[in-house]
């Protein structure tokens, strides 16, 4: 069974930093194109991030340049460096690749 496995959420102040991990097992990677999306309480899914299997990015329009998602083919994992954290970040983190997603982790921006 496909699985994909996020880390690295927690707790951070505003301002600060988080790098989110994707691990994947029973599915190569490299083949996919590998999305991030986040779900905050009474909102809809929105996506924040993706990567090809060319290494092409985009991201969602509220990023403005405080977020990176890249990709380690060798480890199969996907990553999600995000810096200058606000508040309005807090969400639950999703990864997303062929028709598999994660269980998500917990990112909270909190004074």
């Amino acid at each position: 069974q496909v699985q994909l496995v996020e880390s690295g959420g927690g707790l951070v102040q505003p301002g600060g930093s988080l790098r989110l991990s994707c691990a994947a097992s029973r599915i190569i990677f490299s083949v996919y194109n590998v999305y991030w999306y986040r779900q905050a309480p009474g909102k809809q899914r929105e996506l924040v991030a993706g990567i090809t299997t060319g290494g092409s990015t985009n991201y969602g329009n509220f990023v403005k340049g405080r977020f990176t998602i890249s990709r380690d083919n060798a480890k199969n994992t996907v990553y999600l460096q995000m810096n200058s954290l606000k508040p309005e970040d807090t969400a639950v983190y999703y990864c997303y690749a062929g028709t598999h997603w994660g269980q998500g982790t917990q990112v909270t921006v909190s004074s």
